[in-house]
């Protein structure tokens, strides 16, 4: 192959490297699924298709902010998270560092085995107060796990849920 040959195939697999890392995960559904006896569990594979399409394999795990719930990071997204979080605090900030503490001492590597499972830490099972049956929520780049008891009823009322998005709606501005 010629020097320019050589070049073009270099730019083409640099073309198809850029592009395969930067796919941006969308997660959807609402998957209902079991532990096992040990604590794991079967990623849905609705979700797994995503995370392979996008070149993830690894997901950090943590308790939820806000929730009694899990939420699972492709850990691409994990970083950004942390990358922004990290701006936003000062090293030398006593009160900041005990933030950045207590959100990554909350958080775990979670690697598929080749079923598409993965262990839930009993830790991890109280936090969310899952016992057995579960259920996966696709959030976008993110995913929630929550223990089926608590995901069944709606997490707003409809007619809150409509006023509510009507008003961070009106925020955005039309461009028709």
């Amino acid at each position: 192959m010629g020097e320019s040959g050589e070049k073009w195939r270099k730019m083409i697999i640099f073309a198809n490297e850029f592009e395969f890392n930067n796919v941006r995960m969308r997660f959807l559904g609402n998957i209902e699924a079991k532990t096992d006896a040990k604590g794991r569990v079967f990623l849905p594979a609705a979700f797994r298709k995503v995370l392979q399409a996008s070149g993830q394999e690894a997901l950090v795990m943590r308790k939820d902010v806000f929730q009694d719930c899990l939420k699972l990071y492709p850990e691409s997204v994990w970083n950004e998270q942390m990358d922004l979080l990290r701006s936003k605090l000062n090293r030398y900030n006593r009160q900041h560092q005990e933030i950045l503490r207590q959100f990554v001492s909350d958080a775990e590597r979670i690697e598929l085995d080749g079923n598409g499972r993965f262990l839930i830490g009993k830790r991890y099972l109280q936090l969310a107060g899952i016992d057995r049956d579960v259920k996966f929520l696709g959030m976008d780049d993110t995913i929630e796990i929550w223990a089926a008891e608590k995901a069944e009823k709606p997490f707003m009322e409809a007619e809150l849920f409509g006023e509510a998005l009507e008003d961070v709606m009106k925020e955005v501005k039309n461009e028709d």
